[in-house]
């Protein structure tokens, strides 16, 4: 017989160890020996692994205010009540025919298996093609790019891949907080950097370098923006490549809104303007909002480092192991086919932001921000209405509105800066939109229903 290694020896002796420790009385295993069976009964006590009470990472995370107001709408809505969904982020549209079409076409065709870690073929050489053409990135090839499960699990890997315990990520506040949260999942710091009504809520190069400390890896960019609505120009996105450059930062753009924007405002791709500087700028696109298939989940990451390049498939097969088949031929003619349906998403959405705003002018204390681009209005609240409505803060406002079947977002659920502000969308249906925000003009005028 052959001796045992070391190594096996040391095992042994710790499950002894774990055998003969003191333990709780615990029933038998059902497969225990029982009389009759022919053989010696006999119990081996299980080792109680206690439940670990000490903190973790997800008790610092919420489920979030958008949730929140969500659930109490359903309820709502359940009981038959008449509701606005002024709070979800939710398109209202369908996707395109060419792109139901090309899903069901996957599944008749058995195309439901296994499917590459970062993306099917075609579908990443077209995205490829896209970004360099669209949005002007210069050199991308198929092999910088890396399709995901909707860019918020683009977010969640790049954080993943790019943080350790410590590292501080500047970002703007008010901010999308899932971005936030990822930052803590992955052991990052979030540094935000407050944005005010005075300067547009712009994210200024001046305030962004101001918030670096030596803990400092990343600039976190989201443009435009949620939850204000705001587009960084292209000016001001040169100034903040210069700022990453002069300490080799990181940039990681989230650009879901890419196609969401009202003229005269222009979407800018910041890895555009700074070819020389494309291995430390991560940009990040989805499908959701651009092409309404916001339920199928597909998203995809433009990463040109060798380090990301690395580290990203195995987070990816880590985590989805592959974004889901179908979807991605789905994806696939979104990209390829008629692009017709963005032109009409967006002149409609414009429509629903110019009722919403209209509905909501001249009242007392409440103070519009019209987005340059998205499907949000922000809105910042004086003190005097929650004294004249009865309310106390945004929050309270928020759960007042809920009462009424009217959805919003307490501006805190965005970051600190938001503490008297609500977000509100105006991506439901137009009809929604109208009748909501009549219905939220006369709740913060203080009218009967």
């Amino acid at each position: 017989r052959k001796p045992r290694s070391p190594g096996a020896g040391a095992l042994a002796g710790w499950w002894r160890s774990c055998q003969v420790a003191a333990v709780p009385a615990r029933p038998e295993h059902p497969r225990a020996a029982s009389p009759g069976n022919g053989a010696e009964t006999t119990t081996r006590p299980y080792r109680e692994v206690p439940l670990n009470t000490q903190s973790h990472p997800l008790d610092q995370i919420s489920l979030g205010k958008i949730v929140q107001i969500r659930e109490r709408l359903f309820e709502a809505q359940a009981r038959g009540a008449k509701v606005f969904r002024l709070e979800s982020g939710d398109p209202s549209f369908s996707p395109p025919p060419h792109v139901v079409a090309a899903l069901a076409e996957a599944g008749r065709a058995g195309k439901t298996h296994y499917v590459p870690n970062n993306g099917i073929p075609e579908l990443r050489k077209a995205l490829a093609e896209k970004v360099v053409r669209k949005n002007g990135i210069e050199g991308v090839t198929a092999s910088d790019l890396f399709v995901t499960n909707g860019a918020m699990h683009a977010l969640n890997i790049l954080f993943a891949a790019l943080l350790r315990p410590g590292d501080e990520v500047v970002v703007p506040d008010p901010m999308w907080y899932e971005a936030v949260e990822n930052i803590k999942l992955a052991g990052g710091v979030p540094a935000p950097v407050a944005l005010s009504r005075a300067d547009g809520y712009q994210y200024t190069p001046e305030a962004i370098e101001a918030a670096l400390t030596p803990a400092t890896v990343a600039i976190f960019l989201n443009t435009p923006h949620n939850p204000t609505g705001a587009v960084l120009p292209e000016e001001a996105l040169r100034r903040i490549v210069e700022v990453a450059r002069s300490r080799g930062l990181w940039i990681i753009s989230d650009e879901a809104y890419e196609d969401v924007v009202y003229e005269p405002a222009r979407h800018v791709s910041v890895a555009s303007l700074a070819p020389d500087y494309a291995e430390r700028i991560l940009s990040v696109f989805s499908f959701s909002k651009s092409h309404a298939m916001a339920g199928l989940r597909t998203g995809y990451v433009v990463a040109r480092s060798p380090l990301m390049k690395d580290r990203l498939p195995k987070l990816i097969r880590c985590t989805i192991n592959g974004v889901n088949s179908v979807t991605q031929w789905a994806a696939l003619a979104a990209i390829t086919g008629d692009q017709g349906h963005v032109e009409a998403m967006r002149g409609e959405y414009l429509r629903r932001r110019d009722l919403l705003v209209g509905a909501l002018e001249g009242i007392e204390g409440v103070h519009l921000f019209p987005p340059q681009g998205t499907f949000f209005l922000w809105v910042e609240i004086d003190p005097s209405v929650y004294g004249r409505l009865g309310v106390t803060g945004a929050d309270g406002l928020a759960s007042r509105l809920a009462g009424e079947g009217i959805g919003s977002v307490p501006g805190d659920g965005f970051g600190a800066s938001g503490v008297d502000a609500l977000r509100l969308a105006f991506s439901c249906s137009t009809e929604m939109v109208e009748g909501g925000g009549r219905a939220l003009r006369r709740v913060l005028m203080g009218e009967g229903g």
